[in-house]
């Protein structure tokens, strides 16, 4: 049974995996398993062991410390806030993140003060 330190370690491992465009299958091969591995360490089903977390840290080069951040406040969040907890592993947020990146620094400063307008306004863009 996934405990919620397992489930927070397989988020920050998707949202790691997908920010660096690599597949399943990609990372798997990367550190000697099969993908479904992956499947299984990133919806919290398997504990990932302390050796396979630093294969997959060097794979994903991130140090093992970016699997525990935020750790804390998730675990808070999930008793006073559950559903924003789910918010950043979803795919939507994660191709708008890397869509935001891509931009140079004066549009992307645009697009913030945008999306901060449309939530004043109550999210009515007309």
């Amino acid at each position: 049974m996934a405990t919620d330190i397992d489930l927070h370690l397989g988020k920050r491992l998707r949202r790691r995996r997908r920010l660096l465009g690599l597949t399943q299958q990609q990372l798997a091969m990367q550190v000697g398993i099969r993908f479904q591995q992956i499947q299984k360490y990133e919806c919290g089903a398997n504990r990932i062991s302390a050796a396979r977390l630093w294969q997959l840290s060097e794979a994903l080069e991130t140090p093992v410390s970016y699997f525990y951040d935020g750790l804390a406040e998730a675990l808070e969040q999930q008793v006073t806030r559950p559903e924003r907890s789910d918010m950043f592993s979803r795919k939507e947020t994660l191709d708008l993140i890397q869509a935001y990146y891509q931009l140079e620094e004066r549009p992307r400063r645009r697009l913030l003060d945008l999306a901060k307008s449309l939530h004043a306004e109550g999210g009515d863009p007309a």
